[in-house]
């Protein structure tokens, strides 16, 4: 099992991986202290990755997000494991996963729980996702899911990451893969959220699939997305 890596104050990242035999998929959550002390969980791994007692020295577990409508399956588990929690989903997903109780759902507006440690922003144009990104001020940190992979030497693992490599083009690369850009449909929405990301002061990024991005993450994202301008 994964043990949490402190990435800053009130910041931790649990690597795992995708249970799927023909996409070993290595994933991650992200958990972070809001300033009242409790626990926020970004996009749940499966619960055989999570150790829940390193959860629990960290602070009571009090929300859980499922960042976009693709990154959901874990969530229940966790909400089983910490019944008091509250789930908030991208918009979407209420009306997808009908057996779980959302608490709310996701918008541009960070609800008053977390806004005091949080910005945050659905990315438009990509309505099949509605990922929702994340701002953690205190370490100028951005929380992506699915708009961003990272992906280090990949290319000799199991047919099914090999196939997916090759078909989205994703080893070694950072930014949005083929799939991804083929999901953003409509262009200059994209490019809206964009200008709205690069207003957050980041610098450190992390994404759910691929290595932590430690610094220049701004730099990163604007050659990442210059594609939506034509450039």
């Amino acid at each position: 099992m994964a043990r949490p890596i402190q990435r800053g104050p009130g910041l931790w990242t649990v690597d795992g991986v995708l249970q799927n035999k023909f996409l070993p998929l290595g994933i991650r959550m992200t958990v972070i202290r809001l300033a009242d002390g409790s626990l926020l969980i970004h996009s749940p791994i499966p619960t055989a990755n999570s150790t829940f007692s390193d959860l629990d020295a960290l602070g009571p577990v009090r929300w859980v997000i499922a960042p976009n409508k693709a990154h959901h399956l874990y969530v229940g588990d966790y909400l089983k494991v910490y019944p008091e929690a509250k789930l908030y989903g991208a918009p979407g997903l209420p009306e997808k996963r009908t057996n779980l109780k959302f608490y709310g759902v996701l918008s541009d507006v960070a609800p008053n729980a977390w806004s005091q440690d949080l910005e945050q922003h659905l990315f438009r144009g990509a309505p099949f996702l509605n990922e929702v990104l994340f701002f953690y001020k205190p370490t100028r940190t951005l929380i992506a899911t699915d708009l961003v992979f990272n992906l280090k030497d990949e290319s000799k693992g199991p047919l099914g990451m090999r196939l997916f490599l090759l078909g989205s083009g994703a080893n070694n690369h950072f930014g949005p893969h083929r799939f991804i850009r083929f999901i953003i449909r409509d262009r200059a929405a994209a490019r809206q959220s964009v200008d709205r990301i690069m207003q957050w002061n980041f610098d450190r990024i992390i994404m759910t699939h691929g290595e932590v991005l430690e610094t220049g993450g701004r730099a990163k994202v604007a050659v990442a997305f210059a594609y939506l301008s034509g450039k």
